[in-house]
């Protein structure tokens, strides 16, 4: 009765023994998931705030080729109602 005791006894101390080693082995692979999550998710944050930057730039230069633009056009429409006077004048002046 002694033996089977001390065998009982044995096998639930290599259970336990196996039991930690895989715990071990789980709480290692679940480390290393999550560090290579982070690193990843810091890739991905650099990499966005790096866009937000790019947009950022590329949004004001196209916003300053937008001022240009509309003062471009009321010159040309300021030009056109100049121009549209003067064949008003010049009709006027050339029709008696």
């Amino acid at each position: 009765a002694s033996g089977g005791v001390m065998t009982m006894i044995e096998q639930i101390i290599s259970d336990a023994k196996a039991m930690e080693a895989e715990v071990i082995r789980s709480e290692e692979d679940a480390q290393k998931a999550y560090e290579d999550f982070v690193k990843e998710t810091n890739a991905s944050i650099e990499a966005k705030s790096k866009e937000i930057v790019n947009k950022s730039e590329e949004k004001a230069s196209k916003e300053g080729e937008l001022v240009e633009a509309s003062k471009e056009k009321e010159a040309a429409l300021l030009e056109l109602e100049q121009l549209a006077n003067y064949k008003a004048e010049l009709h006027q002046s050339c029709d008696f």
